[in-house]
């Protein structure tokens, strides 16, 4: 009996933990991790090629600025663990490009780009070789 007592005391806590570092690991804050303007347009699943998930790309843009914008978040065994993460954007033609990468335990990014009335460019790595990459998207 005591001993289940402090399993679930611990577990518990692990829980507890467990939910702040996924809560406190977004850059999402109140204006949203590209800025206060911004609109999420896009979420891609960053995967392996039996399928497996690795991470997510996110894509945001403002009409008030004309900008796009795009992070790379790990997700399963790479999400709130330093892992390299990678997340490149550009306007279709692939000038403009902003490319943030390293070895990060949350996200990489923000990045931009000024592609109003134009497509662009984006692509995401979690962990080294595992890639999503989507060319001629969000044209506007």
């Amino acid at each position: 009996m005591r001993t289940r007592g402090k399993l679930a005391t611990l577990l518990a806590g692990a829980t507890l933990t467990s939910t702040v570092l996924v809560a406190g690991g977004s850059p999402a804050g109140a204006d949203g991790p590209c800025g206060s303007s911004y609109s999420r347009v896009g979420v891609y699943a960053v995967s392996r090629g039996d399928g497996t998930r690795t991470g997510t790309l996110e894509v945001y843009y403002s009409s008030s600025t004309g900008k796009n914008c795009a992070l790379t978040y790990g997700y399963g065994a790479y999400a709130n663990t330093t892992s390299w993460k990678r997340v490149t954007i550009s306007r279709g033609d692939g000038s403009g490009e902003d490319t943030d990468a390293g070895h990060y335990k949350y996200y990489a990014g923000p990045v931009y780009v000024s592609a109003a009335g134009k497509c662009i460019d984006v692509a995401a790595t979690v962990p080294d070789w595992v890639t999503r990459e989507l060319n001629n998207v969000h044209c506007g």
